[in-house]
């Protein structure tokens, strides 16, 4: 008996030992192999898009208010000034990166502001525009200053979304170069100082002599899908120098694109 118990003894202790080995073999194992590496993002290829057809804001229709910044004590603009501008856009995306392209169009611009009790001399023949006021006299209930540009404007494009523009958050920073194709005045309602109408009278008088030929202005535009808000700052003034004062129109509104 006494030689069973002590090889069942034995027995026991060379098993402990052995689940002793492979346990610490096991607990090395588990240390020793390296953690598993979460796999890279794959980054996206943009140059592989798929643009064909896109709308991407070939046509462009703006319409908002304008005003002039630097307007001095003499000048009494009145009422909302607005503008309306027309362009026809072409496109040309950037190969690595399609969210960026470059825009470069053709179009009209024109502005319109309203004078309180005030005319401007456009067809006088002195060297100063002439801002005649006429509060005291008899005047025409509305009068307004029109100007119209044939105008070439240049966008740097960004779109959140190239596939499908219609769709997505578009940015835009721009400029647009002009030249004037007409000038003119116009007054309505002729009635006297204390504002009695005197009759329908309507008179309109076309002169650029005192206005730059040339526009030169910054935009800027956010839209999304086919809706969008722009701004816009003349860089030049559209009085001539030593005719007149150096104003600068500004302008914001609201932008309907697409095509």
């Amino acid at each position: 008996m006494r030689k069973i118990i002590v090889a069942l003894a034995a027995v026991m202790l060379a098993m402990g030992a052995q689940a002793q080995t492979d346990s610490s073999n096991n607990e090395a194992t588990a240390v020793a192999e390296p953690a598993k590496a979460a796999p890279a993002k794959k980054k996206k290829d943009w140059s592989k898009l798929n643009l064909t057809g896109r709308p991407n804001d070939h046509f462009m229709f703006q319409v908002g208010y304008e005003t002039w910044a630097q307007v001095p004590d003499t000048i009494k603009l009145t009422g909302l000034g607005r503008h309306l501008n027309i362009y026809l856009m072409m496109d040309f995306p950037f190969k690595t990166d399609p969210r960026f392209s470059v825009a470069l169009g053709v179009g009209v611009g024109s502005s319109n502001l309203f004078f309180d009790k005030q005319e401007v001399k456009i067809t006088n023949t002195s060297q100063n525009l002439e801002f005649r006021n006429v509060a005291d006299t008899n005047h025409f209930k509305k009068y307004k200053l029109v100007n119209v540009w044939a105008e070439i404007p240049v966008e740097l494009r960004f779109a959140l979304n190239p596939e499908n523009t219609n769709a997505s958050w578009k940015f835009a920073v721009g400029a647009k170069v002009g030249t004037m194709v007409n000038a003119h005045t116009k007054g309505k309602n002729w009635q006297n100082k204390t504002g009695g109408t005197l009759n329908n009278y309507t008179l309109k008088e076309n002169s650029k002599r005192y206005f730059n030929n040339m526009r030169l202005a910054a935009t800027a535009r956010i839209s999304y899908g086919a809706f969008g808000i722009h701004a816009a700052y003349q860089i030049n003034s559209p009085i001539k120098d030593n005719a007149g004062p150096q104003v600068h129109p500004m302008s914001i509104g609201l932008t309907v694109s697409g095509l």
